[in-house]
């Protein structure tokens, strides 16, 4: 009886991954109960608004009179905290390695978007708060009350911890179940239509990354005049970290789609969380610019939506070259 060599590329995947050490598995244990921990804070919050409860809201606040949108909104972000459970049981329980690819990566994407600014940009404000750099109780009590200082503290690092924690579940999810699509280099040069759209990809976080320097670095151009009114250090780290998603995307893209001999993973990595990260504010922030305004501001400028209309695009854009490449990995 003879046997017939089985080249590793297409030897059968087993069904059923080998099961992880012991350590590992402790491990996940732990960041499992932290991530779903971290979402407790938010979750009890946003209940106990919609349920009518004023605790973080202080008398005077424009959320007292925001009506129906607030509710509504307050529904919808319940919902979304709510899904991150879903996801940590989606990548630590052994069905979890049987969802759809779609199922997954969707909502991955989306919370990578909406988180790495955060993390980026909260424990950095922290800092500048800390060094004293940060707005003084003067310019605190001049703004207009909106939320208790101790909510943003709790609901932020919740948002933080959440973050470090799903990056650490789904890395070793990924590998198990992908591992083939970022090892090696990033090899052929992907089509020309695709090298189009990277470049465009390029050229827009360009213009954001530009732009939201300026405004790190005290510019007001583009700005209401309540925004440019507040200015400091703090404002100034979070457009600093949107400008930093901006331009990793757009370097992720191009550098995926010009091939080469880079190791893949960290364009793919710079592409994932720059085009999650900027797609995924630029339609937070329009969405919000377009609907009601709470307070007696005017709302944001016509110049800030089109900047985030420029994220969305942009961060489409690199999104469309993150797929073709691993489309293209899947081909091979």
């Amino acid at each position: 009886m003879t046997t017939r060599a089985v080249h590793p590329k297409h030897a059968p995947q087993s069904s059923t991954p080998a099961p992880a050490p012991v350590g590992a598995r402790a491990g996940r244990h732990v960041l499992t109960a932290v991530a779903l921990a971290a979402t407790v804070p938010y979750l009890a919050l946003k209940a106990a608004w919609l349920s009518g409860s004023r605790i973080g809201i202080p008398d005077g606040s424009v959320l007292l009179e925001a009506g129906p949108f607030l509710t509504v909104a307050n529904a919808v972000t319940l919902a979304m905290d709510a899904c991150v459970i879903l996801l940590v049981l989606v990548l630590t329980r052994p069905w979890g390695l049987r969802t759809p690819a779609w199922m997954l990566t969707v909502p991955v994407f989306t919370a990578t978007g909406l988180l790495t600014p955060i993390l980026l940009g909260f424990p950095a404000q922290l800092l500048v708060r800390a060094l004293g750099f940060g707005d003084g109780p003067e310019a605190a009590a001049a703004r207009e009350p909106f939320l208790d200082s101790w909510v943003f503290i709790v609901v932020y690092t919740g948002f933080t911890i959440q973050g470090l924690a799903l990056a650490a579940l789904f890395v070793p999810y990924a590998r198990r179940r992908w591992g083939r699509r970022w090892q090696g280099v990033v090899g052929e040069r992907l089509p020309s239509p695709t090298g189009v759209v990277a470049a465009a990809a390029a050229s827009g976080a360009l213009v954001l990354g530009a732009m939201f320097l300026y405004w790190a670095f005290g510019g007001t151009a583009g700005l209401d005049a309540e925004q440019g009114e507040a200015h400091s250090a703090e404002p100034a780290v979070g457009s600093l970290a949107h400008a930093t998603c901006a331009l990793a995307a757009g370097a992720g893209a191009l550098l995926l789609a010009r091939g080469g001999a880079l190791r893949a993973w960290w364009p793919l990595g710079l592409a994932w969380v720059g085009a999650a990260a900027t797609l995924a504010w630029g339609a937070w922030l329009l969405v919000a610019s377009l609907g009601p305004q709470l307070g007696q501001g005017e709302g944001p400028s016509t110049a800030a939506q089109l900047i985030y209309a420029g994220q969305m695009v942009t961060g489409s854009l690199a999104t469309v070259a993150l797929t073709r490449f691993l489309i293209s990995r899947r081909e091979s």
